[in-house]
């Protein structure tokens, strides 16, 4: 096998071990992808958001952090105050689900506008993303020498085809979904994931 097609499995299982685990912005793909509500604008704003991000990383930006030292903080309460902001509405429509419903014809339809924006926010204002796509993915890639490019690409590969599977196939749960109380479930568990989350960027904005 070349090093060049290793670093591209390389990068390919890296990215798919960072990006698949629950967090904020899977959360929103998923909640998209199953209320058919600007889906393609929603996973094309992710994927491109982290080929962005990818690139920096691999072309050196992580050193960034290291030399503006109260930047992770101030990116990490940026984060966690989106975070719990995004909670509260997500536990509002658990306990008042009529606002929610769109994917059996319910009113509540969100408009591109907020749609776009909220996608940005959930992953530009995400501290999890710096540390872990343009830090981590970086530095893991700089061991790759001069293959760290193919590197890069295997990883973009797998943040496109992520994102494209989550949002689009989230479609096959629609029958589940077609119950008002499965969208109460779900909005419930994701004010739980993004109020954790939001927890912890501040824990650990005060232990790192």
């Amino acid at each position: 096998m070349t090093p060049p097609l290793l670093a591209v499995l390389a990068g390919l299982g890296l990215g798919l071990s960072l990006i698949v685990a629950i967090g904020a912005q899977n959360a929103y793909v998923l909640r998209q992808g199953l209320r058919r509500e600007h889906i393609g604008w929603v996973i094309a704003i992710c994927a491109l958001s982290d080929l962005v991000l990818i690139v920096l990383g691999v072309g050196g930006a992580g050193a960034v952090f290291d030399a503006v030292p109260w930047l992770v903080p101030a990116v990490r309460f940026a984060g966690a105050a989106f975070l719990l902001v995004y909670a509260v509405l997500a536990a509002r429509r658990a306990f008042r689900p009529a606002a929610a419903l769109t994917a059996s014809g319910e009113p509540g339809r969100t408009g591109l506008g907020a749609v776009v924006a909220t996608a940005l926010a959930l992953t530009w204002l995400n501290p999890h993303v710096y540390l872990d796509t343009v830090v981590l993915l970086g530095s893991i890639a700089s061991t790759h020498g001069e293959n760290r490019w193919w590197f890069a690409a295997g990883a973009g590969v797998a943040s496109i085809a992520w994102f494209t599977a989550l949002g689009l196939g989230a479609r096959l749960l629609a029958p589940v979904f077609a119950r008002p109380v499965a969208w109460r479930i779900l909005d419930a568990l994701i004010a739980l994931v993004m109020l954790s989350i939001a927890v912890s960027l501040v824990v650990g904005a005060f232990t790192h």
